[in-house]
Parts: C-alpha cells; sequence; structure tokens
C-alpha cells in the first residue's frame, strides 16, 4: 500500500471514524483511524498521504496537532472537519496551515473530493522535495570555485563580470561554467537557474 494514498482519520468519536472508515473504503482509499491527537502523533513518526481530523477534541484539539506538525517540520496536508459553530477555529486551522476545512455534517462526494485533492497536492509535494533534494545532493558535489560560479550566474552575472569578480580569466570561467552545467544536469543556463532556485539556492 503506497503511503502517499493513505488517510489518517484522527476524531475522538467512534461513529465518526467508522463512518468515515467505511466512506473512504467504499472509494477505494486506504485509510488509518486514530482516536485522539496524542494516539495519533504517538503511532505515527512520519505521517504521508494526508490528516483528516476534527477541529475540536478533548485534549489535543484539531489546531494545535497542526501546530505540533508545524514544529516537527511536517508538510502533510491537513483536511480540519468543524461544526456549524467552530468556524472561527478552522479559520485559525487555516492559519496554522491546514489544506482544507469540510462543515459538519458534509456531503459524502464533497469529502471524497477533498480527500482526493489533499493526496494529489501532498504527492506533489513530496515529489517537489524529492527532486530538489536530489538537486541539493548536486550543488553539494561542486568545488568551492563552482560554487562560487554557480552563485554568480544565479545572480545573472555575464561571464565577463564573473572573471573580474573571482579574478580569473574569462576562459577559465566558461571551463567552471562547463563543469557546473555537467554536475547539475542542466541543459541550459535557464534549466540551471531554475534548478538552483527550486533547492533554495540564492533564494
Amino acid at each position: 500500500m503506497p503511503d502517499d494514498l493513505l488517510v489518517h482519520v484522527v476524531d475522538d468519536d467512534l461513529a465518526v471514524r467508522q463512518s468515515l472508515a467505511f466512506l473512504l473504503a467504499s472509494d477505494g482509499i486506504p485509510v488509518r483511524l486514530h482516536d485522539s491527537a496524542v494516539a495519533f502523533l504517538e503511532a505515527v513518526a512520519r505521517p504521508s498521504g494526508c490528516i483528516v481530523t476534527d477541529v475540536r477534541m478533548p485534549g489535543l484539539d484539531g489546531v494545535e496537532l497542526l501546530r505540533r506538525l508545524k514544529a516537527r517540520g511536517e508538510a502533510v496536508p491537513v483536511i480540519v472537519m468543524t461544526g456549524h459553530a467552530d468556524v472561527p477555529l478552522a479559520v485559525a486551522a487555516m492559519r496554522e496551515g491546514a489544506a482544507d476545512f469540510i462543515e459538519k455534517p458534509f456531503d459524502d462526494e464533497l469529502f471524497l473530493a477533498a480527500v482526493r485533492a489533499a493526496l494529489a497536492s501532498g504527492r506533489q509535494a513530496a515529489e517537489r522535495e524529492a527532486a530538489a533534494a536530489e538537486i541539493r545532493q548536486r550543488i553539494a558535489s561542486l568545488s568551492e570555485r563552482e560554487l562560487q560560479v554557480l552563485d554568480e550566474l544565479i545572480a545573472g552575472k555575464a561571464n565577463k563580470v564573473i572573471a573580474q569578480d573571482l579574478g580569473i580569466s574569462p576562459r577559465t570561467v566558461e571551463i567552471y561554467r562547463a563543469n557546473v552545467m555537467a554536475k547539475m544536469q542542466a541543459g541550459s543556463l535557464a534549466e540551471l537557474v531554475r534548478a538552483a532556485l527550486a533547492a533554495g539556492r540564492g533564494a
């Protein structure tokens, strides 16, 4: 079972957990149930897929769960379920990074559409992070001088200016630039700059 398709349902109400489990399973979506935010945090070290949580629970509520996840550096999409009286809490949850909130009682198809969208955005974020991590590895393989040339290229400087800045000849800059392009597996300068920026270099 791919973890990026797994939905974690966090709700202290057994009937809600069971009905959501049935609904998700009937749509072919794997689900794991947790009866509290504390139980979820203890059971799942690195959550993937998405989380569906009630905003109002005893102990740790949905907003505090979001804060804990953010503090742990987790970027998993979270859908918050809320009653009509809890819209301010839902807005607070959105401020803490919730992907979406749904008011109870909700339409089954609306709920499934929100879950599908959250799973898709989680997959895209994971793919982006994996790509950025690969680029960071390539950057780590550059020599100190190659890194200097990369940073100058990201800053939009021409070879002649880079040569003056680094006290080397334009021909040497060309050699370093070719090495950087090869190590970064970039087919063009635009591709190189885009990749470096995506990995957080020069941002």
